[in-house]
């Protein structure tokens, strides 16, 4: 690249500011998010179940840089743990292509194409990781408003919605009537089976990652809003410039397990007082 630094850098905040509005903006995201009707909402459970594989591999590649596996740790970097997605192809497809013709302007810098596929499929993995934030968030709020519960994931939400059914169901079953049997279950609250718990947390998981196919249709155009699209592209061409491999674990991929431990973490809380 040549030319003013502080021109080529205006003129990439242009041309990023310009692609996330068209590709992000609820106009954009809903065109993107069309491609998830299809094959997506058949992959979404196994990348939802992958999501902690992924977050060992890339942990076990910080490790082992840290200790100077420098081979085994690059090996772990590139796994590609999720299963391809219609949409996470047509992300890849569009921001390699944007790239490519900033490239072509002189508005970054030329690298290999291995690098540069690299580079974007860690973008596109992390924009995941904020569709699993934002079902987290979805969930939360419905257990809060619901049960009056913290829920920060379905493991939690299971065990409520697991009573609410069977208090529902005995009260229909009840010998004397519906209103009768609702007398009775306030009284004598029924427990639902831990089999029954069992079932509805897999409906629950599945449900949420179907929503996750779709969070981007909300999460999007609060990134767009609030500049963190932007941002995100502006450290990846940063990154680039450098010629530096990316972080070993963004951020969002923390804070999405972080949300499943806590989940975990709260519902052996719940059980062990009972």
């Amino acid at each position: 690249m040549t030319g003013n630094p502080d021109d080529i850098e205006a003129a990439r905040q242009r041309a990023i500011a310009g692609f996330v509005r068209d590709r992000y903006g609820p106009r954009g995201t809903l065109r993107l998010h069309r491609a998830v009707l299809g094959l997506d909402l058949l992959r979404a459970p196994v990348n939802v179940a992958l999501s902690p594989v992924f977050l060992l591999t890339r942990l076990g590649a910080w490790v082992c840089g840290k200790v100077g596996l420098h081979a085994a740790g690059g090996w772990l970097a590139r796994r590609r743990v999720f299963l391809p997605s219609d949409l996470a192809r047509l992300l890849h497809d569009d921001l390699t292509a944007f790239l490519r013709a900033m490239q072509a302007e002189g508005l970054a810098p030329d690298i290999p194409d291995a690098d540069l596929r690299r580079a974007v499929s860690v973008y596109t993995e992390t924009r995941n990781a904020v569709a699993e934030i934002t079902t987290s968030m979805i969930v939360l709020i419905v257990g809060v408003a619901m049960f009056g519960a913290t829920t920060p994931g379905v493991i939690s939400l299971a065990g409520p919605v697991a009573e609410l059914r069977a208090q529902r169901q005995a009260i229909d079953d009840f010998v004397l009537g519906s209103g009768l049997g609702r007398l009775w279950n306030g009284m004598f609250p029924v427990e639902p089976s831990a089999a029954q718990v069992a079932v509805t947390g897999v409906a629950l998981a599945i449900a949420a990652s179907v929503v996750t196919a779709f969070a981007g249709l909300l999460a999007d155009p609060l990134q767009l809003w609030t500049g963190v699209h932007r941002r995100r592209l502006m450290r990846l061409l940063a990154r680039l410039d450098r010629k530096a491999e990316a972080p070993g674990l963004e951020r969002e991929h923390l804070l999405a397990r972080s949300g499943d431990l806590a989940d975990a973490a709260l519902t052996l809380w719940r059980s062990l007082r009972g």
